[in-house]
């Protein structure tokens, strides 16, 4: 069974006493271009006691949305998304024209591993943000600009938080301070993150058969 072919899930259950957004993000290793930013990959309302499930597969997409200047706070809801996948369609063009923007070229630029967009000279500065998703939603999104290259090359971290967020916006990552790292264990798909009355982070893998009470949200699909 590869990673690409199974379900992931996170449990979350909010044992604090706030009630608030519950938000999932994430953060790559590799990129070290500080003008790529994260965004609130999936975000969804808690009151205290409330038990959440998220759920997606590790499938790559394009995006873009015109989000006018991308600065934190500002929220992505991709326009357009266009899927990719790093080993065979992993190249794609982005164009503007009198019908507004779109993807095109969707294609495989013979360099396995990694995920490319072109902006064309048609592109203005400072109106569209263009970037990549999984499972249907936007992670990391850039500033377009008239041809310019941006490459991705996925090695996903997955972070959860709780405060106030909303799905597709735009993070400061460096402000987020109370955020735990949701690592999975090899073989092990199902992670549980408790938010404790004490506000502190306890993450545990799933193992084997586990009811978990309440409404299940399952994200990753339109």
């Amino acid at each position: 069974m590869t990673p690409e072919s199974v379900s992931y899930s996170v449990y979350f259950d909010n044992q604090s006493q706030n009630p608030g957004a519950v938000c999932l993000y994430q953060k790559n290793p590799d990129i070290t271009d500080p003008t790529i930013m994260s965004l609130a990959w999936f975000s969804k309302r808690a009151h205290p006691s409330t038990k959440i499930q998220f759920k997606w597969q590790i499938e790559y997409n394009f995006v873009w949305d015109q989000t006018g200047q991308l600065v934190p706070g500002v929220i992505f809801d991709a326009t357009q998304t266009w899927i990719a996948d790093p080993e065979t369609k992993n190249t794609v063009s982005l164009t503007h024209d009198a019908d507004g923007y779109t993807f095109q070229n969707l294609a495989f630029s013979g360099k396995k591993g990694t995920l490319y967009i072109n902006e064309d000279g048609t592109i203005p500065a400072k109106d569209v943000s263009v970037g990549i998703g999984m499972s249907g939603f936007g992670t990391f999104v850039k500033q377009g600009q008239p041809n310019l290259h941006i490459n991705f090359t996925p090695h996903p971290e997955y972070w959860i938080a709780f405060g106030d967020y909303e799905q597709g916006q735009v993070l400061d990552i460096g402000s987020i301070t109370d955020s735990a790292k949701i690592a999975f264990p090899a073989s092990v798909y199902k992670m549980q993150a408790t938010l404790q009355l004490d506000n502190k982070w306890k993450i545990d893998p799933i193992v084997g058969l586990k009811h978990v009470q309440g409404r299940e949200l399952v994200l990753g699909a339109r």
